[in-house]
């Protein structure tokens, strides 16, 4: 059983959740502001957490960095503004859920964030994903058991979809990682390096179903 830290001000919301939790087997540790979430993560035993960004203690935003040294934080929040979503997971959070949310896509997410919580390990030789396997050690990629070219920044930009495989990664994250703290804002470079990888790994290009764009945010693998 996983214990999940909800914090959210509205108490409909909360017992919402423990009921939406307790179906996948989950215990929700409910907290009611800033304060009580700080103190129980603190306490330790929790395996995620479930945050609202409108506290009336304390901004959110400011409780991801704390949060995340401990257990990996989905927002669920009913600001929907596009920033808001960028600064959350630039932030550290490993996901973005807007209200009202649907309870089944929630426990998908949240399942997707224990794996990888659970698989935080030094960084593997070879990383797997559907069709592909990448060779961290050879430099090399194959999708269906075939070798497939790609240029160094092909290859470095995968690497950091697939380490992170299900979770969205911002656009300025994935340029950091790749191209560096001065190309942050070249969201061109990163559209052009998509759309190639999408061109030798997808079955169809135009319908991808391995590189999935969320719009104005950045993009996940799966």
């Amino acid at each position: 059983m996983s214990q999940i830290l909800c914090i959210d001000d509205e108490a409909a919301i909360l017992r919402l959740l423990g009921v939406v939790l307790a179906r996948d087997g989950h215990k929700m540790l409910p907290a009611a502001n800033a304060r009580e979430a700080l103190a129980l993560i603190k306490a330790g035993g929790v395996d995620a957490v479930l945050l609202d960004l409108g506290l009336p203690d304390r901004d959110g935003l400011e409780l991801i960095g704390p949060l995340r040294d401990h257990a990996p934080v989905l927002v669920v929040s009913a600001r929907s503004d596009v920033q808001e979503k960028v600064a959350a997971l630039d932030l550290g959070a490993v996901d973005y859920l807007t209200k009202p949310f649907d309870g089944d896509e929630m426990l998908a997410r949240l399942r997707v964030a224990l794996r990888a919580s659970a698989k935080a390990t030094p960084t593997p030789d070879v990383l797997e994903y559907g069709p592909l396997r990448m060779d961290l050690a050879r430099h090399e990629l194959q999708r269906d058991g075939q070798l497939v070219g790609l240029t160094p920044k092909e290859f470095a930009l995968l690497q950091a979809l697939m380490q992170a495989a299900g979770r969205i990664q911002t656009h300025a994250a994935l340029l950091e990682q790749v191209w560096g703290k001065a190309h942050r804002d070249d969201v061109d470079y990163l559209r052009v390096a998509i759309r190639a990888l999408r061109l030798k790994l997808e079955a169809d290009p135009a319908q991808p179903s391995l590189i999935r764009n969320e719009p104005g945010i950045g993009y996940r693998l799966g």
